[in-house]
């Protein structure tokens, strides 16, 4: 079975896009930063070195140095699908990042988001 798309693509390619989406809606790229490193376990620094070389997303989740274990407490619906009920762990992550992206665009605060 062929892998999905967006397992290939970079972060950097996509992280443009998070940064638009929650700008518009007030916030920042700093709290985008955070809610992202609260996620993966990565530094800052690692988290732009990733962005520079072009890190695709089946790398970024692999190499994270710690998921968040609470991570399993963000719920809800993204892209039409149940979080909780994907059963591929990669795209469970992928979706995870997506959710966090669109709680912080829509005014969640910080404390909430990172559960």
């Amino acid at each position: 079975m062929a892998k999905h798309r967006i397992y290939t693509m970079t972060v950097s390619s996509v992280w443009p896009h998070y940064i638009a989406k929650v700008e518009k809606k007030g916030r920042t790229q700093a709290e985008l930063e955070q809610v992202t490193l609260w996620l993966t376990g990565y530094t800052s620094q690692q988290l732009q070195a990733l962005l520079q070389d072009g890190t695709d997303f089946e790398t970024f989740f692999a190499q994270a140095p710690e998921l968040n274990p609470r991570r399993a407490l963000i719920k809800g619906v993204i892209c039409g699908v149940r979080i909780e009920e994907i059963e591929d762990p990669l795209m469970r992550e992928i979706r995870y990042l997506d959710k966090l992206v669109d709680e912080l665009a829509k005014g969640r605060t910080l404390e909430k988001i990172l559960r």
